[in-house]
């Protein structure tokens, strides 16, 4: 098998960064494994591709033939790290258009608080067969409890009493209001790890069952995930391109350069890279510190964000992610007139001309003073997604820590939620 990712870059030599952060990597690496660096409660994900119970992956395989065999329509209830990852990778490896015959419709909810979107959802949900995965920890988050609210209402009001054999909990192993409704009605339950926390659980029962549900190949991606393990479980920056990436961030932030945009060029890919926003975006955002995660979808942006990249305030780098091997292509025919003066293109093909158009922004931006890092994937397949996933899991986390950040909580968050219920003068809150 080809090498599923590799890392170029161009602006400080390898040798250069590894005397700069050699002694740091081994020391967090090593930490990391001992499980004494900060946070540690929660690296539960870094072996988890390799110790998922056999038990566990293929209860989730035998639900989500069952969902798939009874529904039409499976609605997904959770937000952020409960929503983003299965979306992003939903997105990335479904057709564009045309779902594939036996697979259901997935939708998510949960993920806002738009009036209209619930009740369209649900005005929608009349005329098909539907199940609905519901995924929360506690099963209070605000978003999420509000629609299993309404869709729980919903569910019972037309399945009777068979609808708790349409729901399926993802929650806490042993308590909260939504493990406690699961076995007070009978629905089928998978846990959240207590060791995981949400923005890095995509490849636990998190993710694993409305990927399945949707027909994605779940066990190659975590075939993906276990290859990723085994191959960056050095300390060495030199082989470990987690950690190069990780040691590229942090010199990048020294010199000034406190944006990151990721940058994509399949359409399939913007829900990724909402995913990986999310990871860094918590992960390091927090006492003043870390990158500002941002995202763009080319060439769409290049008419855009593009000039703001080519000529704005020298900021911020790029890293560019390129599956190298496309599936389909489209060929670009030619014409008798020639109106559009295009025939010159006419023995190349849409990908042909997307790569092109690549390096030329890459060439651009990095003439204009941006740093341009660049991941070539081998393919856009469960496998190769499944191992990308892993390596940005380990490289975020290493980046936070060589911030001198806990990688794994968020106290920010709590600021927005308190200010919510005062507001919504939520019993027992307390108000200004």
């Amino acid at each position: 098998m080809s090498i599923p990712l590799t890392l170029n870059q161009s602006h400080i030599a390898a040798s250069k960064l590894e005397e700069l952060f050699d002694t740091q990597v081994k020391t967090i690496h090593q930490e990391m494994n001992k499980g004494t660096s900060e946070g540690a409660d929660y690296l539960g994900w870094k072996n988890y591709p390799n110790e998922i119970p056999l038990n566990e992956l293929q209860d989730a395989l035998n639900v989500a033939k069952k969902l798939r065999e009874n529904a039409d329509l499976v609605v997904v209830i959770g937000i952020g790290g409960s929503y983003l990852g299965a979306k992003a990778i939903q997105d990335a490896l479904s057709p564009y258009f045309e779902k594939k015959p036996g697979d259901p419709e997935v939708l998510f909810a949960g993920q806002n608080l738009s009036g209209a979107y619930m009740k369209q959802l649900v005005s929608y949900m009349g005329s098909k067969e539907v199940a609905v995965i519901v995924i929360s920890k506690s099963g209070t988050t605000t978003e999420p409890a509000i629609a299993f609210r309404i869709l729980l209402e919903y569910m019972e009001n037309r399945y009777g009493s068979s609808a708790s054999e349409r729901i399926v909990a993802i929650t806490d192993k042993s308590e909260g209001a939504l493990r406690e409704l699961a076995v007070r009605s009978g629905f089928a339950t998978f846990v959240v790890p207590d060791d995981i926390g949400g923005r890095y659980s995509v490849l636990t029962p998190v993710g694993l069952l409305p990927l399945a549900v949707a027909g994605i190949d779940i066990e190659q991606l975590l075939a993906g995930a276990k290859a990723a393990v085994h191959d960056l479980s050095n300390a060495d920056i030199a082989s470990n391109s987690a950690y190069h990436y990780a040691a590229l961030r942090t010199h990048l932030l020294a010199e000034g350069y406190n944006v990151e945009i990721l940058a994509s060029f399949s359409p399939n890919l913007e829900m990724f890279n909402e995913w990986w926003k999310q990871l860094f975006g918590e992960s390091e955002g927090k006492g003043g510190n870390g990158i500002f995660p941002a995202a763009v979808a080319f060439p769409t942006d290049l008419h855009s964000l593009g000039q703001y990249i080519q000529d704005g305030q020298r900021m911020l780098f790029e890293t560019f992610v390129h599956f190298t091997d496309d599936a389909e292509d489209c060929a670009i025919p030619s014409t008798k007139e020639n109106l559009d003066g295009l025939n010159y293109l006419s023995d190349k093909t849409v990908n042909e001309i997307n790569d092109v158009m690549m390096h030329g922004a890459m060439e651009a931006h990095q003439d204009g003073g941006v740093p341009v890092l660049r991941l070539e994937v081998a393919k856009q397949d469960a496998y190769h997604v499944g191992y990308l996933i892993y390596f940005f899991q380990l490289s975020c986390a290493m980046s936070a820590y060589l911030q001198g950040l806990n990688p794994f909580d968020q106290p920010g968050v709590e600021e927005y939620k308190n200010n919510i219920f005062r507001l919504l003068e939520k019993p027992g809150h307390v108000t200004r």
